[in-house]
């Protein structure tokens, strides 16, 4: 399945997790292939999360890439 497909059938799930400030598409700067990329304020070690919390290596045969970003706010 393509990355943006499996974006948008994942996002929700995504979006609900703890940190995640939100999901996108691009490609590995190493391997060039098409992945998912969940933003995120930090990256908290897996073993400290919610098992509902931890956000996969892969979706859909997609790989996942997390990207943190820090805190998000609009500005005006």
């Amino acid at each position: 399945m393509d990355a943006r497909r499996t974006r948008s059938l994942h996002e929700g799930r995504l979006l609900s997790m703890a940190h995640v400030t939100g999901v996108g598409t691009g490609r590995d700067e190493h391997t060039g292939e098409d992945v998912i990329v969940v933003f995120v304020t930090r990256k908290v070690p897996r073993d400290r999360l919610r098992e509902e919390d931890v956000v996969p290596d892969e979706l859909d045969g997609v790989p996942v890439r997390v990207l943190a970003i820090g805190d998000v706010s609009a500005q005006e």
